[in-house]
């Protein structure tokens, strides 16, 4: 009994398959025929779109949230990339202006060095200069090895900056004209008056606040102007005669009032020291 049900059963699922088929092609002839669609055959199709159309709203909204987060990383990305690219055009860009004051500053020191074609001189770049001394001493990368000596007179890009307090087989000290140690470091200076006389004197402070070299003691100070050069004089044995220091700023009664004092502004910079040049001797002599 089950096996006749189930021939029966296969017998009923053919014959629905049939009749689909059939209606199919029957209905795919009459549209080819007619050219329009069956009876409720656009009501269906209707649907059908609509129904697709609710469907797939949700996986394109997915989808276009997900191409936005896409669009989202990448934009971050290069902008990342853009931003790294920027620090280090920058970082070029202070390392060429770095490179370009560096190159400055030897260009002057070589042409110090070609005025300073009558004495033995030394070059030497700073190694060392310490924040609670700035304005006292530095360090440089010659010493005793290289002939440099005490109290050698030290040139910056332009003028004296100061002398060496102490050398070492490799490096050196040099105490600057800027110190506040008022005890060492005077020089002997000379100045030329209007009427072509030299005046003698004796460089022996620094002033803090208007920046400038106190020069006192002076021979005589009739004749003396503004913009003055200002040079060494050569006496008392520590430096040679004729080293550029600055120009006169003003001439003025010292704090006694007893005698006159000037006031010279350095030509060199004393903050700013890359590269020195140490004076050794005049050339051709052996002092």
């Amino acid at each position: 009994m089950k096996k006749f049900n189930s021939s029966r059963n296969i017998i009923i699922a053919l014959t629905i398959v049939i009749i689909v088929v059939l209606m199919i092609s029957f209905s795919a002839m009459q549209r080819d025929n007619k050219k329009e669609s069956l009876p409720g055959q656009s009501e269906v199709n209707g649907v059908v779109a609509t129904v697709d159309r609710v469907v797939k709203a949700p996986f394109r909204g997915i989808e276009s949230v997900v191409k936005s987060v896409n669009n989202l990383f990448n934009t971050y990305a290069e902008n990342d990339n853009l931003k790294k690219k920027i620090d280090h055009n920058a970082s070029l860009e202070a390392e060429v202006n770095n490179l370009k004051v560096e190159n400055d500053k030897l260009k002057k020191q070589l042409d110090l060095n070609a005025t300073l074609s009558n004495y033995d001189v030394v070059n030497a770049s700073v190694i060392n200069r310490s924040p609670d001394s700035w304005q006292d001493v530095l360090i440089i990368d010659k010493g005793k090895k290289d002939g440099i000596e005490v109290n050698m007179a030290v040139m910056g890009d332009k003028g004296l900056i100061g002398r060496v307090i102490i050398a070492e087989n490799n490096s050196s000290k040099v105490e600057l004209l800027t110190t506040v140690n008022q005890n060492t470091n005077h020089f002997p200076v000379m100045l030329k008056s209007e009427s072509d006389k030299m005046v003698y004197g004796l460089m022996e402070a620094y002033n803090n606040k208007t920046h400038t070299l106190v020069v006192s003691q002076l021979t005589s100070s009739e004749g003396l102007k503004k913009g003055t050069p200002v040079t060494t004089s050569g006496l008392g044995n520590n430096s040679p005669k004729g080293l550029l220091i600055g120009e006169v700023k003003e001439i003025k009664k010292s704090k006694t009032g007893l005698h006159d004092e000037v006031l010279v502004t350095p030509v060199a910079d004393m903050y700013d020291v890359n590269t020195v040049t140490v004076i050794k001797r005049l050339a051709g002599t052996n002092e």
